[in-house]
């Protein structure tokens, strides 16, 4: 087998050097493929809007309606710069945390970011039927959905590397993606 061969995968040993950063849309996986891929790589899983949470006792949606977005955006920011000083592990980032500069710089310097890039058809299918995303709360969710891709795109597009989501990849497959877009970059991830 080679080196690009990813049926071995989930027998490799892996080292991360660095955080993993998975960014992208709502929908685009970053939760399933978060948690497969740190379970792949035998490190932590930590998504950041369980951190905030947590440390706020409140859940997003009432963190957004008591405190406001900038509120938020602030504990977001400070969260994920705590969470990128500890050991590597693969942190999943809530869809806005990756548009403010300071959380891109943050990511850049102590982590990487990864795109997990799906289309905007596959991430339509994969929230239309779930009420718990608050900002597609209004009377065209789908309407809503295109204007966020439209203008959240071109940020993602900065992140460090990208693994593209194919409708038809499970989670195992698209989690081989991110692996070997992963593997490009040796300062990040080596097999032992």
């Amino acid at each position: 087998m080679t080196d690009s061969d990813t049926s071995d995968a989930p027998h490799r040993v892996f080292r991360l050097h660095r955080t993993v950063v998975l960014v992208g849309m709502m929908g685009s996986g970053k939760t399933a493929i978060g948690r497969a891929l740190a379970a792949r790589l035998g490190v932590d899983y930590v998504d950041s809007d369980e951190e905030i949470e947590t440390a706020a006792n409140a859940t997003i949606a009432e963190i957004f309606e008591r405190s406001g977005e900038a509120f938020f955006r602030d504990r977001e920011a400070e969260v994920i710069a705590r969470l990128l000083m500890a050991a590597p592990c693969v942190l999943s980032t809530g869809g806005g945390a990756y548009l403010a500069a300071r959380n891109r710089d943050a990511i850049s310097q102590n982590g990487v970011a990864v795109l997990l890039d799906a289309d905007l058809d596959l991430l339509w299918e994969r929230v239309r039927h779930k009420d718990t995303r608050p900002l597609l709360r209004t009377p065209d969710p789908k309407a809503t959905l295109t204007a966020l891709f439209d203008a959240r795109a071109p940020i993602y597009a900065l992140a460090d590397l990208k693994a593209k989501a194919d409708p038809a990849f499970s989670i195992d497959e698209m989690t081989d993606e991110v692996v070997q877009v992963l593997l490009t970059r040796p300062d990040v991830l080596e097999t032992e």
